[in-house]
Parts: C-alpha cells; structure tokens; sequence
C-alpha cells in the first residue's frame, strides 16, 4: 500500500510544488495590495471556486488515467480490497493538494499574524481548512464522475452545491464540508470496482449514489424552469419587463414611487382623512427605508459579508473589528504600526460583532453605534430589546428609522448628531407582517404622527413568500397605531409557476431547503409567513407522482432487479416523484432479452 501511495504522490508532485510556489507569489502580491482578510463574500466565493476548479481537474486526470480498461485491470490485479486501493490513490491526491493549496494559505495567515498588525482571528485560521475541504470535495467528485457509468456520474457534483448555496456560519460551514467530504467518499469507494458500468449492487451504494442523483435531476428541472423564464424575458412580456406592469399587481408596487404607492394604499381606506392624507402624499417629502440587514455577521463566521472595518481619515488610522477579542485594533495607513484598541465605550467588549454602516454609524446584532472621531470613542447611541435583531436604518427629515425584525422605531435625530447618550425612540411600531416578507417601507410625516406605507411581497413569486399585500399604518402624537388600510396585490405570476420548484418533488424541496440553512443561525431574511402550496400546485405534484409510479411501475420488470429492490424504488417514486424515475432510468439499463442475443451458437451448431 505505502509503494501505491508512494508512487501516485511522486507522480504528481512536480505539479503540486509549481501550483504551491504559484500561489505563493499570487498571495504575497495580493496581501501587500489588501488586507486578504477583509474582503467581502464574493472574493472568498471566487477563490474557493478557484480551488474546487483545482481539486476537480486533479481528480479527473488522476482517475482518467486508470479508467481505460488495460491500466483498471492492471492497478485492480493486486492482492489489495479495492477500497484499500482506493484509499491509497486519494491519500496521495490530498497529500497532494494539501501541498498545493494548505501550505501556501498557512504561510500567509502565519506572515500576516507575526509580521503586520492587521487582524487574524481564529477565524482566519480555519479559511486554510475550509479552502483545503472543498479542493479536496472536489477532487472526489472528480474521481467519481470519471469512474462511475457516465449515465450519472456527473451526480459526484451534487454535493457541491451543498458548499457554495449553504448558509451555515463558522465552525457549521466546517462541519457541512466535512459531511460532504465523508459522502463523496463514500461515493467514490462504491464506484471503485472492476466493473466501472455496472449499477451499485447493495443498499447503501443505490442510497449513495440515488440520493445526489435525484438532487441533481431536481435541479436541472429547475434550470430548465429558468431556461423558460429567460424565454419569457427575451419576448418582452416577463412581468420585470413590461413597460406598464399589471395594475395593483405586486411588481407595480415595488417599482413604484413612494409618493403613489401611499396614495394607492390609502385609495380604499374608509379612514376618514384618507383623502386629506392622498391629497398631501402629492406635495410631502416620502422617506423610504428598507431591510438591509438581511444576514447580521455572526461570530466567528468565516467570511465577511462585507470588510469589517473603517477607516479614520484624520488621523489616518484603521480600525478592523477582531472577533476573538470583540473590539476594534487600529493600525496606521501611512506607517501600518499598530494604533491600539477600541471597545465599546471605551475598551468593553462588544457583545455580538459589530459592522460599519458609513458616516461613522456601526451597525450590532440589535445596538446601534457611533464612532466619535474626537475623543476616539465607539458609543452606544440605540440599544433594541434583547430578542430583536437589527434589519435596517435610515433617515427621514428630523427622524432617524431603525428597522428591527419585530418593529419599526423612530428616533430624534438631532440627538443621535448633537448627544452622545443611549436614545431613546420617540415611537414604536411593530411590523404588521414577517421582516423576510418585506420589501420596502414609505413613511410620511404627519402634523401628529406619521403615516407608513409597509409592502409585503419579498418571495411572492415563488412558493416561500406570503401573498402580497401593502399595509399602511399610522402613529398619533400619543404614540398609539392604527390601521389605515389594507390592499391585496395581485399576483404578475401564474400559481403552477411560482409553484414549478415545489410540485416537481415536494419532499426535495422541503429537504434542501433545511439543508441549506443548517447551522446557519437565525437569518431575518429566512423569517417568512410562507402560506400552505393551492391546490393547484398539491394536484400537480399528484399527477407527477402517479405519472412517476405508473412508468416505475411499466420499467422495474425490465430491470431484473429483485422484488425488494422493486417495491422500494416504488416507495421512492411514491415519495419523491420524477427525480425518482428519472434516476431508475439512469442507475439501472433494461435487462438484455433471449432474442437480443446474437445468433451465433445456433448458426455453429448447424455447420
């Protein structure tokens, strides 16, 4: 085993050590130029991208090599299990791309923490693991799409998905990496035999290989849902692109200016200064805020959003938020020496991580911060109930709007720009629906109060929003509430449209679902009063599903499967539905008939 090892490392470890000095001198350039640990999400996405791509070419080639039959049988013909051999040709790959990818991360995170005064938290220290994770993800699933029957092998690619659309945070997205490692493991070890056409042939090698199979044909239902769509849009008559949308339709109303969109609120409102209220929408300045704060950072998250840090023109220094201590460390833009510490009032820690939000306003998990340049002090300026997170602010006229996932609040502004003290909100209004259902708020000021316009229709277009509605709102001089009115919005989309991700396999839509939002948190945006699927999407989804069992049913007999093996791929189709046929149809082929046989042994007989 170790001469197999020994031999695959040796092999390619030419490749391994230029890929390793190449990336060396891409990321010594970078980190001069940026701080490589602030930057936003979509450079962390690109990298680790760049790194799967890296794994998957390795992983393809590696395997390619032996799946051509006289080098199969030539590395098969050994008095080794086939999984040991395995274990061996990966073994060697990891080594490998822990060579090309792992050691050059270490040396710059381990240059940054010794020989500069940026920021590496603990954190950063794990993004080297991470990124050696999903190259080494990929490098399976390239091994296993050369290996297994090409009728599904591209099912090794699956899994992936799981990485760049899960929302786990922190140590979770370290965890869903492992968890996918450990499947494509597995998936690789069942395709790893002397007959690289052959179906799996025990339980656990169908579940392995049916379960992403059924996922990936669930998802390219989905694209081909988007291809239509691009179809719609290319003929102009796509909702997002009509000229004059559907009037009271819900993209009229998010397109719509905040002035109209207050007057088509109010137009069946039976309050009796509605049509005062009309008339002065026409001629008032309408403040819009909106919930920007979808995803607040967590601790110990292993990208940023957005770079956590500021910088502090006159004095030239930068303060970078820390995650292991919780407070701010500075250093100098001119002389990159360190420039001490920052808390919260001083040196406290923060209680949750804190992000900039622009005009020295800092945005926490529920306070809200300002920075005092002169004193060189962070201070506490909104502090939200305990069980609220922030979702946004905004300003409107001598008001400061700070948007919770539970009520809109509004505060002087003149005391957040002339005080220094923790305010306190002049009003609160709670929201009149779920913060992942909205969209926008409009607010207009009253000579009493203030009339707020709340639209509701976030993911109404698919099966997760709830139907779309404007709420409108008022608050009088005594801080009290009232409903004004409230409008149904029409739908721009048909229900078997918004529904198409849902009836196609209801059980894969709930699954991944969970999937993708494991150990993620709690996310506002996730917060939606997702309504029960019409029954018209609940009649589509049982069409397909008789459709599935009826064609499942007709094939199975062809298979020469056994009859367990039957009834639970009748179970499947039963529960998943297409996916489930579709992926019958690819793992196993027709079992061959007496008269497909050629016509040899009697034609012999008779000479």
């Amino acid at each position: 085993m170790w001469d197999l090892f020994k031999a695959e490392f040796l092999r390619f470890r030419l490749w391994a050590a230029l890929y390793a000095l190449f990336q060396l001198m891409v990321l010594g350039f970078m980190t001069r130029v940026v701080d490589l640990a602030q930057q936003p999400l979509i450079v962390y996405q690109a990298v680790g991208g760049l790194y799967a791509l890296t794994g998957l070419l390795l992983g393809l080639y590696q395997m390619g090599g032996y799946r051509r039959p006289n080098a199969w049988l030539n590395l098969l013909h050994r008095p080794l299990a086939h999984w040991r051999v395995a274990a061996m040709l990966t073994c060697a790959g990891a080594a490998l791309l822990a060579i090309a990818v792992l050691l050059p991360l270490l040396a710059i995170a381990g240059w940054q923490e010794f020989m500069t005064a940026r920021v590496v938290d603990l954190r950063h220290w794990l993004l080297p693991l991470s990124s050696l994770l999903i190259a080494l993800c990929a490098y399976l699933a390239g091994g296993y799409a050369m290996l297994a029957d090409k009728r599904y092998s591209w099912c090794g690619l699956v899994p992936l998905l799981w990485l760049f659309f899960g929302k786990a945070s922190g140590f979770g997205a370290i965890a869903v990496q492992a968890l996918v490692l450990a499947w494509l493991a597995a998936m690789l070890v069942t395709a790893f035999k002397p007959d690289l056409s052959a179906a799996p042939r025990d339980a656990a090698g169908t579940v392995l290989t049916a379960l992403p199979l059924q996922v990936g044909l669930w998802f390219v239902l989905v694209l081909v849902g988007m291809g239509v769509e691009f179809v719609w849009i290319a003929q102009g008559s796509h909702p997002n692109n009509l000229t004059v949308p559907l009037r009271g339709g819900e993209k009229e109303a998010e397109f719509a200016d905040g002035k109209d969109l207050i007057r088509a609120g109010l137009a069946g409102s039976r309050d009796p200064q509605a049509a005062l209220w009309r008339e002065q929408a026409q001629i008032s300045q309408i403040h819009g805020v909106g919930p920007g704060l979808r995803s607040p950072s967590q601790r110990n998250e292993l990208t940023n959003r957005q770079p956590m840090e500021f910088d502090d023109g006159e004095r030239r220094t930068r303060w970078v938020f820390s995650h292991d201590n919780m407070r701010f460390e500075g250093y100098g833009l001119v002389d990159q020496r360190s420039a001490g510490r920052l808390g919260s009032d001083g040196q406290a820690a923060f209680p949750q991580p804190v992000q900039p939000g622009g005009d020295g306003i800092l945005f926490g998990r529920n306070e809200i911060y300002q920075y005092d340049g002169d004193e060189q002090r962070i201070l506490p300026r909104a502090r939200l109930p305990a069980d609220e997170v922030l979702t946004g602010y905004g300003r409107a006229g001598e008001n400061a709007l700070v948007l919770s996932d539970r009520a809109l609040y509004f505060y002087d502004l003149r005391e957040l720009d002339d005080d220094d003290g923790v305010l306190q909100p002049r009003q609160r209004m709670p929201l009149p629906g779920r913060t992942g259902d909205l969209v926008r708020i409009d607010v207009m000021e009253l000579l009493d109060g203030y009339l707020v316009s709340f639209l509701f229709s976030y993911a109404s277009h698919n099966a997760e929003g709830v139907p779309p509605y404007q709420q409108m709102l008022r608050s009088d001089g005594n801080g009290q509430v009232h409903s004004v009115a409230r409008r149904e919005l029409k739908r721009d989309y048909p229900v078997l449209w918004r529904y198409q991700n849902w009836y196609t396999s209801p059980l894969i839509y709930v699954t991944q679902k969970a999937a993708l939002r494991l150990w993620s948190g709690y996310r506002p945006g996730d917060d939606r009063d997702t309504p029960p699927p019409p029954l018209a999407a609940w009649i589509a989804a049982g069409v397909l599903t008789l459709l599935s069992l009826l064609a499942a049913w007709w094939r199975l007999p062809r298979t020469g499967l056994s009859w367990p093996a039957r009834a639970a791929w009748l179970l499947a189709c039963a529960a998943i539905g297409p996916p489930a046929l579709l992926s019958l149809w690819l793992i196993y082929r027709p079992r061959e008939a007496l008269d497909e046989w050629p016509q040899t042994q009697p034609d012999a007989a008779r000479a």
